[in-house]
This record gives structure tokens, C-alpha cells and sequence, in this order.
């Protein structure tokens, strides 16, 4: 028991060490696709320790709703890292507290406080990300709820542990139509869900065209660091969910030593790293999307996911 809680910090520390790493590399890459130099892959966390180290100002019109939700979007990635397969194939000390349900709503805990939170300033932009957020997360959860239910169907279980090791521990289910079909389904999600062209650009800084950057515009100093560390841990907890649940548990420790705890972080990373090359050369390639193009992009994703479903029942 005692080494089963050992792995699981090691996992939480794991993402909270390398979520900046990782968003810093995406960006670079991003940067040198366009042929501009780019910042260093350890901006991130640059700003983080900058923002820390600067006073905080809040709005009068305020409440405990803007105070409390960086602290929220900051929990909620770590909740979701004790339920899921960061590094093990095994489950670990808390990987039955939840399911891959419970997770997912986790998740979206933090960003309905984000939306409350941009709201709660009487901001007009804070307002107009917000709606566009909740737009897009109405959007996006029904494409969540089919693609869980998929392969919990196949798997028989919800806990992700399970799932992985019934749904594509099989080499044969890797290239099944099923599997390819929520892949793709889930991919679609991530580039909602992280702000990624092309729902949204997260790099643009024009107000009127913001969508997930929208709701942190109030934000400064600690609070600040707070949303921005606990926004790269959710965008490596999805890619932890994409490629050790939905897509393959390569590179994860399946012996109960330290070593292969330890020697996993190195292999997700590099399987992290791939990912994130497809994920540049798929935003380099689109553009942002207009506002009302953005529901037919994820109802796509909605339909890929029903196929998906329907290729699983009568297979």
C-alpha cells in the first residue's frame, strides 16, 4: 500500500514538473514551423515564477467566486491524475475513488468556475468568453459521454486502468475500426477542451476573438500563475488520458519497482513528444475556425464518436 501511495505522488509530481515543459515544447515547435525563433521551452515556467512573485489585484465587484477559482483549476488536473494511468499499467492506491465519468467532471469543475469567475468581475470580455466556453463544453460532453461509454462497453468497467487493459492492451484492437473511429473522435475533443486551433487560437490576444484565454483576463499575480499551471496540467492529463487509455499504454511501468516507475517518465514524455509533432503539423495546416463553424466541427466529432459506437455493437 505504502509504495502504491509512493507511485501515485510520484505521478501528481510528475505532471505538476513537466505540464510547463510540455506546453513551452509546443509552442517552440509552433514558433520554428512558422520561421520565427520562438521563445525557450522553459518560458512557461518563467512566467509562472514571475507571476508568483508580483502583487495580485482583485475587483471590488468581486466575490469568493473569483478568489477561490485558481485554486479550483489548479486541484482539479491533480484530482484527475490520482484516477488515471500516468505512469502505471496497474492501478494504484486511489484508481477506484472515481471512474472515467467522474473524471471527466472533474475536469469540467474547474472550467465552470473559470466561466463563473470571468463573469463574476463584470468584465465584457470576461462575459463573452465565457458564453463561448460553455458553448463549446455543451458541445464537446455529449462527444465525452459516447466515447466513455464505448469502450467501457467493450472493456466492462469504467476505471481506466481496466479499460486500458481490456480496450487496447491487445495488439489486434489497435487497427480495429472502432478504436481508430474514437481516436479520432477524442482528438477533436482535445483541441476543443485545451483552446487549440481550430476552435480557438492560443496565441491570439485580441479580445473579441478570444474564447478560452477570454476568461483569464481579470487575473494577476499568484491567481494568475495559479490558472496558467493548472491549465498545463490539464492539457497533459488529457494527452495522458488520449494515449494510455484510448490509444496504447506503451512505455508504462507494468512491474511494481521504483525503477520502472522512474524509467516510465522519460518513455511518456517521448510518447508525449510524438504527439505533440502531430499536433503542430495538424494546427499548422488549419485555421481558426469562425464562431459558428465551431458547432459543426465538434458536431463531426459527435457523429465520428456515434459511428465508433455503432461499429462496436454489430461487429
Amino acid at each position: 500500500m505504502l509504495e502504491r501511495i509512493l507511485y501515485n505522488i510520484i505521478q501528481v509530481l510528475t505532471v505538476m514538473i513537466f505540464a510547463p515543459l510540455i506546453k513551452g515544447i509546443l509552442n517552440k515547435l509552433k514558433e520554428n514551423v512558422q520561421s520565427k525563433t520562438g521563445q525557450s521551452i522553459l518560458q512557461p515556467y518563467r512566467d509562472i515564477w514571475k507571476l508568483f512573485h508580483k502583487d495580485e489585484v482583485i475587483s471590488e465587484n468581486s466575490s469568493w467566486i473569483f478568489r477561490v477559482t485558481p485554486y479550483i483549476v489548479f486541484i482539479t488536473p491533480i484530482f484527475v491524475t490520482l484516477l488515471i494511468p500516468v505512469l502505471t499499467t496497474y492501478p494504484l492506491f486511489f484508481a477506484f475513488m472515481g471512474d472515467m465519468v467522474g473524471g471527466g467532471f472533474i475536469l469540467s469543475l474547474g472550467g465552470f468556475f473559470a466561466a463563473l469567475a470571468s463573469v463574476d468581475t463584470a468584465n465584457p470580455y470576461g462575459a463573452m468568453g465565457a458564453s463561448r466556453t460553455r458553448m463549446v463544453g455543451f458541445l464537446v460532453e455529449p462527444v465525452f459521454m459516447i466515447v466513455f461509454f464505448t469502450v467501457s462497453f467493450v472493456a466492462g468497467s469504467t476505471i481506466p486502468y481496466i479499460v486500458q487493459m481490456h480496450w487496447v492492451t491487445p495488439v489486434s484492437n489497435f487497427f480495429d475500426p472502432s478504436h481508430i473511429l474514437l481516436m479520432i473522435a477524442f482528438f477533436m475533443i482535445i483541441l476543443a477542451e485545451a483552446g487549440r486551433i481550430p476552435v480557438d487560437n492560443p496565441s491570439g490576444h485580441f479580445e473579441l476573438a478570444m474564447i478560452d484565454e477570454s476568461k483569464n483576463l481579470e487575473y494577476s499575480g499568484p491567481s494568475a500563475a495559479l490558472i496558467k499551471w493548472g491549465g498545463a496540467m490539464k492539457f497533459f492529463v488529457l494527452l495522458c488520458i488520449f494515449l494510455n487509455v484510448i490509444t496504447m499504454p506503451w512505455g508504462l511501468a507494468q512491474t511494481q519497482s521504483l525503477l520502472a516507475v522512474l524509467f516510465a517518465i522519460p518513455l511518456v514524455l517521448t510518447k508525449i513528444f510524438v504527439f505533440i509533432l502531430v499536433l503542430v503539423i495538424v494546427e499548422s495546416s488549419l485555421a481558426k475556425l469562425r464562431l459558428f463553424r465551431i458547432t459543426e466541427f465538434l458536431s463531426a466529432a459527435f457523429i465520428i464518436s456515434i459511428i465508433a459506437m455503432i461499429t462496436v455493437f454489430f461487429k
